[in-house]
């Protein structure tokens, strides 16, 4: 499945089932008394009325936490992150920029905002607003580990430059690793554990909030599936967003170093690249450079060796790699097979971080 960055491309609910059958006037089986007939009736517009008042309460909590960024490339949403003013958003919205305009999704005058830092591996970043416009307030972040399947989210942020959109779905599945393309700027990252959503993620969303009933922000959309059979257009219905938990880990690094110093992510430490087959199938990855002291060269790895396979994934591409990797953790003992000349080998190694 290929996917594309949700701010440029023109990309690409089922908790309320008891609320939409009661609606519909479900009968007793069988022909029963007119008594119950009349209360399962009259219950559907109060558990309607109640689900629509969930929605009203966290959009009404979450919105002043939500942002517009103007960049010059388009524009972008973003999450307030603190009290201070720092806001959160996706590395492929800032750029290669510096200083933006940003608009609280509420309404009001555009402010200055700076690049803190940048951490396209993940497709984070971290700004500064110059002052805190009045009605912000800082965005509470929920759980990662407590989000499932079923779950009915709302995604935040300016779709189609429409500030303070919201749309409705649910987790459609968690876990998921995903490739994003450098088509159009893109960073290219892999980036694992991606939360994805039936909600719809369209261009202008990148960097904004995907939020549970409780308020809390479960992720940042970031990207959008595209539907090859569409010639690349949208793929209805699957999105994903970075979860909260890696959300939080690169942000706090950004704001408290400056940078990130710690990534939590795996890597066999060396430059590679695709090799194709005598029939041009991409065939493996070829190590170019390997250091000494890096985790494959460490394990006996060194250029010319082609990786076909780590643990149990097959290994064709250098995008392969990079998802077979990104759920896995730096210290992970993994076997790395390999071919040598005419020889296939095995090594086992600790993998090292990005």
């Amino acid at each position: 499945m290929d996917v594309s960055r949700a701010r440029r491309l023109p990309l690409p609910l089922a908790a309320g089932l008891c609320a939409i059958a009661l609606l519909g006037g479900c009968s007793p089986a069988g022909g029963g008394t007119a008594a119950p007939e009349r209360s399962t009736q009259a219950a559907a517009p109060v558990a309607a009325r109640d689900l629509e008042d969930d929605y009203r309460q966290v959009i009404r909590d979450v919105l002043p936490s939500v942002v517009q960024i103007d960049a010059t490339n388009g524009l972008g949403s973003g999450v307030v992150y603190d009290t201070r003013g720092h806001v959160v958003t996706n590395a492929h919205v800032v750029g290669r920029e510096r200083s933006f305009k940003v608009t609280a999704a509420t309404g009001g005058q555009p402010v200055t905002a700076r690049l803190v830092s940048s951490y396209p591996e993940q497709d984070l970043a971290v700004l500064k607003l110059d002052s805190v416009p009045k009605g912000l307030k800082a965005a509470r972040f929920g759980d990662s580990a407590k989000v499932d399947m079923g779950q009915i989210v709302l995604a935040m942020g300016s779709p189609l430059g429409l500030s303070g959109s919201v749309t409705q779905g649910i987790v459609s599945a968690t876990g998921r690793t995903v490739s994003e393309g450098r088509a159009g700027g893109g960073t290219g990252a892999t980036i694992g554990n991606m939360v994805q959503t039936s909600a719809a993620i369209n261009p202008g969303n990148s960097g904004g909030a995907l939020v549970n009933l409780d308020g809390e922000v479960i992720g940042i959309p970031t990207l959008a599936a595209t539907d090859p059979e569409l010639g690349g257009g949208s793929a209805p219905g699957i999105g994903f967003a970075i979860p909260a938990s890696m959300v939080r880990t690169i942000a706090d690094q950004i704001i408290r170093d400056g940078r990130v110093t710690d990534s939590g992510r795996a890597a066999l430490n060396i430059t590679g690249r695709t090799v194709l087959s005598d029939d041009y199938d991409p065939a493996g990855v070829a190590v170019v450079e390997a250091p000494a002291n890096g985790a494959a060269g460490a394990a006996g790895l060194r250029p010319g060796d082609v990786i076909t396979r780590i643990g149990d994934d097959e290994i064709t591409t250098i995008t392969s790699l990079a998802e077979a990797l990104a759920s896995r953790r730096p210290g992970e003992k993994v076997t790395v097979t390999y071919v040598r000349g005419a020889e296939t080998r095995r090594a086992e190694v600790t993998l090292g971080e990005m």
